[in-house]
């Protein structure tokens, strides 16, 4: 810092009450002055990744900031080990655009696999260049990977003796962005203590599928869902393999439960049970009464008491309770499969066409302590 005698600057700041904005962003103006900060946007573009996602009906989806130079449509580029062409580019308010001058942050699609945050991404000539460059640091990595794997030494060999009797508790990871993930993989390595290990198998961005569920099976893992949902398959067969399926959107609670089960101080854990969902068709705004979703039931039954999450590509965007139910005019104290209905969440209005509302109840049930 300078007050300590070095060049970084520091700027107290609070986005909530916004405090020392303006003075933050002047001195954001003046670094760059001083340190003489300059983009050429006569040249391929450069940049790094946000932020990285699946999205069920556009692919891969990376939100990136150009650094350098100007990122336009059909641009072939190489990002991470992924390669890719710019199919289409959107800005933070959706809008889509033809080119994003340097300092621009958008979000584009068009890539054949998903990158990491952090990643940098340049554009090249063509898209042969961008697969061959792709595939040599794909070819790196994996032999990287291979040769971590296979070092033996005596500290390693040490560490085994050393945690023989440590218990392991086998993990896999989905979350809804690659950002997630990260933040996840790492904070849950950190958790492991001399009574248990914590091991990640597997962690990806997406809903929770049949492989995860089978792999959770073969290897006496538990999963863990951040902001995503399992698929109905994969559900099923959750149940019918017993396989432990816990769902977070709050980092500091799945820490926390983690913790209390590595210290068999687990509290009453709540069980939910699920009852049914219903698809979207129509919506309509009620004044005083808010949106109306016009829904056919597609599983199971939504009852008048249920509580609900309402899934929008298999992501979770709110989680309430059901306002009102209806068949036609008259209320309902629950539609069943097969049924038309119109549905309202209590304290939420934001239901779009497509949507699944999901229903469910939940009860505390004891946990056994953790040996």
């Amino acid at each position: 810092p300078e007050d300590w005698g070095g060049t970084t600057v520091f700027v107290d700041v609070s986005a909530k009450q916004k405090t020392n904005l303006n003075l933050l962003m002047e001195m954001i103006c003046l670094v760059a002055d001083l340190q003489e900060l300059k983009a050429t946007p006569d040249r391929p573009a450069s940049g790094v990744v946000l932020e990285a996602k699946l999205d069920r009906g556009r692919g891969p989806v990376a939100t990136v900031l150009v650094q350098n130079g100007t990122l336009r449509a059909g641009d072939n580029f190489v990002v991470g080990n992924v390669y890719g062409k710019v199919r289409a580019m959107f800005d933070d308010r959706g809008a889509q655009l033809e080119e994003a001058p340097p300092s621009t942050p958008v979000e584009i699609l068009g890539m054949e696999g998903l990158p990491q945050a952090g990643d940098q991404f340049v554009v090249v000539a063509d898209r042969d260049k961008a697969r061959g460059v792709s595939e040599y640091r794909e070819q790196k990595a994996r032999e990287a990977t291979l040769a971590k794997s296979s070092r033996v030494s005596l500290e390693g060999l040490a560490e085994q003796l050393k945690t023989a009797g440590t218990k392991e508790l086998n993990i896999i990871l989905k979350a809804d962005v690659g950002g997630s993930v990260e933040v996840l993989t790492d904070l849950l390595s950190k958790l492991s203590n001399d009574k248990v290990r914590l091991k990640v198998l597997r962690s990806g961005v997406g809903a929770i599928t049949e492989s995860d569920v089978l792999l959770a099976s073969a290897s006496n893992a538990i999963i863990i869902g951040f902001n995503v949902r399992p698929e109905r398959k994969a559900q099923e067969l959750a149940e019918q393999e017993k396989v432990d399926i816990r769902l977070h959107s709050i980092i500091y609670e799945l820490q926390d439960e983690i913790k209390r089960a590595m210290t068999g101080l687990l509290e009453p854990t709540i069980k939910e049970t699920y009852q049914g969902r219903a698809q979207v068709k129509e919506t309509f705004r009620i004044p005083r009464v808010g949106t109306i979703a016009g829904c056919s039931v597609t599983d199971g039954l939504i009852k008048r008491d249920s509580e609900v999450r309402l899934l929008r590509d298999n992501t979770v965007v709110f989680t309430g309770k059901v306002g009102s139910l209806r068949r036609f005019k008259d209320d309902a104290s629950e539609v069943r499969n097969g049924m038309e209905c119109g549905i309202s969440i209590s304290n939420y209005g934001d239901i779009k066409v497509g949507d699944v509302i999901e229903a469910f109840v939940t009860e505390k049930v004891a946990a056994e302590a953790m040996a």
